[in-house]
């Protein structure tokens, strides 16, 4: 059974630059992106992003984003896919999964998928996450097998 966790993150950089030719419509952008995550999840992001701008105001991403910190008091970092759309009112849904393989330190082995909705002027943005380790082995719950053999004395 997955356990959740649940915090806010807010935007510590964003810088976006457009790559498709100014007078095109739909627009397509890359932006390199730093968040700043607490609660739960404890850990400063690098991330990318590539976004559909469409003509009406909306549109669509799609990126990858590496968190360094901690998970719940665990330490290690891992990445996470990122799918999402945005509206004409500026809010943005995005859901996001675990790259398989990528956790690291106390993290390996982690997966899991996550949600969150930001809206425009807001200055954090509330995040739930759906996590799963593997379970750690049990010590001491094996007896050590020896080559020795018992002696019969008279």
């Amino acid at each position: 059974m997955p356990t959740r966790t649940t915090g806010h993150f807010t935007f510590a950089n964003w810088e976006e630059r457009t790559v498709s030719p100014d007078e095109t419509s739909p627009t397509l952008a890359c932006a390199s992106v730093t968040n700043a995550y607490s609660g739960g999840i404890a850990a400063t992001t690098t991330c990318e992003y590539v976004i559909v701008y469409r003509p009406d105001k909306t549109g669509t991403f799609t990126g990858m984003q590496v968190l360094t910190g901690g998970l719940d008091g665990r330490e290690g970092a891992f990445a996470v896919e990122e799918r999402g759309w945005f509206d004409t009112e500026g809010a943005v849904h995005c859901t996001f999964e675990v790259v398989a393989g990528s956790g690291t330190g106390d993290l390996a082995g982690l997966g899991g998928t996550g949600s969150y909705t930001a809206r425009q002027g807001e200055p954090s943005v509330a995040y739930t996450f759906d996590y799963h380790l593997p379970t750690p082995p049990v010590t001491g719950a094996t007896r050590p097998v020896t080559d020795s053999t018992p002696s019969v004395t008279d």
